[in-house]
């Protein structure tokens, strides 16, 4: 397949047509992929093609490793951008071989590739030669098959043992002579936000260890949206990767990679709506993140915690009234929204406006419980520190990168909804601890208000006769054949992206899902190592992880 090359610049500022001339004799192919230029190189090429295009080209951020299987090949593909300049991205595919799928690994080129090639192996069936740890992470060593295979058996039995859960750790407990000690956490302690397992190796209090286990509540979501089509039964399952409240932002992930493989328009008036309430989103996402690290990390359960969720009710009332729902809104449609403003539209409004007046001070109470509070600082400031360019490597993106003064927010760097329209700043500091992490969570809630408050401005005086809340949409959307397309948006935990390839049918051939906490809790070895046990669980905490969406 060809490929419309795009046109970027190169480091004496002068343009060039190929994105991929650094690495011209590594390509054997190209493609057409819809939002990014394409180019196929070997199995035994990708380190090297990967470090030119990072070096020289400045591609370093790993978004998302997508596997899949053709009739005749497997393909690895690597959706590459840069920090910079999220709009910078192109695509590296790597086929292997059918009856041998054996490819070079990316792990030591990017530390994120590490987990994302162990899922591509766990349910595609790829193997990832000279990767530092390749095994199963969201399914059992056990498991027989590769769910996303085109030869797995359904109907067979699985057996998933204990003793193959053990301690794959070195220095645990169980070596010989070994003077430390293996501790788990979880896979249901409070501190953990959901289903993951710690195994923590420990040298006295220090912790010398960290391996999260993934994969407790791993329900295979991917296939699930392969079996629903694009028009009706997919959008409901977005909402579900995230119970925090962040649902509405998970919607728009699937809703814009969906109206660009389908070309659909969204009118102006549903983009300000949409910009509204995905605000109000993060707003939800952010506050169930501040009060549970208050209680992960000073024990505030009665003040801070309660008060935080005093928070979201206020919100959840609101986007009730506007969607029906209070946390599995299904509110986003492919073309626009389900329906408009409630009726009457400027009692709404004015409820809107109201929450917004009192959030400054409310805003300050969290500060001085939170953000001034001399024990939170004392446990937060300087531990958990992840330097800027590790960051990086481990494609960590939201509040996580943002904390370690990385400057990278899709709705500003790679616009959509209205966000371009609108006067807001994007959040960073550069602490680069636990403590920055959750100061950029308490800002960003006040410029979602921001946002939110000039949305409401625009839709007090939108014309009533322009006011359109969907586009004329076909019933059935059938993409044409082996159109690929990876689209991103901000969401509450960071780049929420969506990979889709279409068969010529009403069903996606393949959905991938960049979950933004799968790649932030990658960090967390390199946050606690060498660190105490309470440090630890301030790191874990200062990630904001949502099982669901790790574990899809």
């Amino acid at each position: 397949m060809s490929t419309e090359l795009l046109r970027e610049g190169d480091e004496d500022g002068e343009e060039t047509a190929d994105p991929f001339s650094s690495i011209g004799e590594l390509v054997t192919a190209r493609e057409t992929h819809l939002n990014a230029p394409a180019a196929r190189v070997r199995p035994d090429a990708v380190r090297e093609a990967l470090t030119t295009l990072r070096d020289e080209r400045g591609y370093d951020h790993l978004a998302c490793v997508t596997a899949q299987e053709y009739e005749n090949r497997y393909e690895s593909i690597y959706h590459l951008r840069s920090y910079d300049d999220p709009t910078r991205e192109l695509s590296v595919v790597v086929p292997a071989d059918q009856s041998d799928p054996i490819s070079e690994s990316a792990a030591p080129v990017f530390r994120t590739a590490d987990w994302h090639e162990r899922e591509a192996y766990d349910l595609v069936g790829i193997e990832y030669d000279a990767h530092p740890d390749l095994r199963r992470i969201l399914l059992p060593e056990t498991w027989q098959g590769h769910p996303l295979s085109m030869d797995y058996d359904e109907d067979q039995p699985q057996i998933a043992a204990l003793s193959e859960n053990e301690p794959i750790e070195p220095g645990s407990s169980s070596a010989t002579g070994s003077d430390t000690m293996l501790l788990n956490v979880g896979p249901h302690h409070p501190a953990t936000h959901g289903v993951l397992h710690l195994q923590v190796t420990l040298d006295g209090e220090t912790v010398v260890g960290v391996e999260p286990d993934i994969g407790y509540i791993h329900r295979c979501e991917e296939q699930m949206a392969q079996s629903g089509t694009y028009r009706h039964q997919i959008m409901p399952y977005p909402d579900r990767w995230d119970w925090g409240g962040a649902g509405l932002l998970n919607e728009w992930a699937y809703a814009r990679v969906a109206e660009d493989l389908a070309d659909i328009e969204v009118p102006e008036y549903a983009q300000v709506v949409r910009t509204m309430a995905a605000e109000f989103s993060r707003i939800l996402s952010h506050m169930l993140a501040m009060g549970a690290y208050a209680l992960d990390v000073i024990g505030d359960f009665t003040a801070t915690f309660m008060y935080a969720i005093q928070e979201r009710e206020r919100v959840q009332d609101i986007l009730e009234e506007l969607t029906g729902q209070r946390l599995m809104f299904n509110y986003f449609r492919l073309g626009g929204l389900a329906w408009d403003l409630p009726e009457p539209r400027g009692k709404f409004l004015s409820t809107i406006r109201e929450y917004l007046d009192g959030l400054p001070r409310r805003i300050e109470e969290y500060h001085d419980l939170l953000t001034r509070n001399e024990i939170l600082q004392l446990r937060t400031v300087d531990t958990g520190v992840l330097p800027p360019e590790v960051a990086k490597s481990y494609g960590a993106t939201g509040p996580v990168v943002r904390g370690s003064g990385v400057d990278y927010d899709l709705r500003r760097d790679d616009p959509y909804g209205y966000y371009d329209e609108l006067d807001w700043d994007v959040i960073t500091e550069d602490g680069c601890d636990n403590y920055s992490r959750l100061l950029v969570r308490v800002r960003e809630v006040e410029e979602s208000a921001n946002i939110i408050e000039q949305c409401v401005d625009l839709l007090e005086d939108w014309p009533e006769d322009e006011r359109s809340v969907q586009s004329n949409v076909p019933r059935t959307i059938r993409p044409d054949e082996d159109t690929e397309i990876y689209r991103a948006v901000e969401g509450a935990k960071g780049e929420l992206g969506i990979y889709i390839r279409a068969d010529g049918t009403d069903k996606p051939a393949r959905f991938k899902i960049r979950g933004p906490s799968f790649s932030n809790l990658q960090t967390l070895p390199e946050m606690a190592e060498g660190e105490s046990i309470p440090d630890l669980i301030a790191a874990l905490g200062s990630l904001d992880t949502i099982m669901g969406e790790v574990d899809r």
